[in-house]
């Protein structure tokens, strides 16, 4: 025992905290929260049925002004007002985790103590003045005895 405690007492505790983790710059969406949702391509928005083609040369250059416009404004928005909407975003995750770490759960405990203290004292009731009666009940009856018969 004082060997183990000797071992742990000389062994390194590594403890890694979840604000400064490496994060992923090329999978930025490892848990596919937005896998269908914001995958919006030119043929999803834009299509020629047969029949009704522009010129190719505008096709063409109506899927790169789509792509590029697309991909600029995102960017563009992402730098303006990611940092302000994340604190935002961040500030109300964090009111969230406090209210329902300060507030629901204490609530929800007390409700359950409470709830096994009447629990207790209902059960005791029942046992006493529920149970005889229905015992009684059941011996009155016992010696019912039911017979059917089919007549003719």
């Amino acid at each position: 025992m004082a060997d183990q405690y000797q071992f742990n007492a000389n062994e390194e505790k590594v403890v890694k905290d979840s604000h400064t983790k490496e994060i992923d710059l090329i999978n930025r969406d490892p848990k596919q929260i937005n896998e269908d949702v914001v995958k919006v391509e030119f043929e999803d928005v834009i299509a020629e049925p047969d029949g009704t083609h522009s010129l190719d040369s505008v096709w063409k250059l109506s899927y790169t002004t789509f792509t590029v416009s697309k991909y600029w404004c995102y960017r563009i928005l992402s730098a303006i007002f990611g940092i302000p909407v994340a604190l935002l975003w961040g500030f109300l995750f964090a009111c969230i985790s406090f209210c329902h770490i300060w507030t629901v759960m204490p609530c929800i405990k007390s409700c359950l103590i409470e709830s096994q203290c009447i629990s207790r004292i209902y059960s005791m009731c029942i046992q006493t003045f529920c149970d005889p009666f229905f015992e009684a009940l059941g011996k009155i009856f016992s010696g019912v005895r039911v017979a059917l018969r089919k007549e003719v």
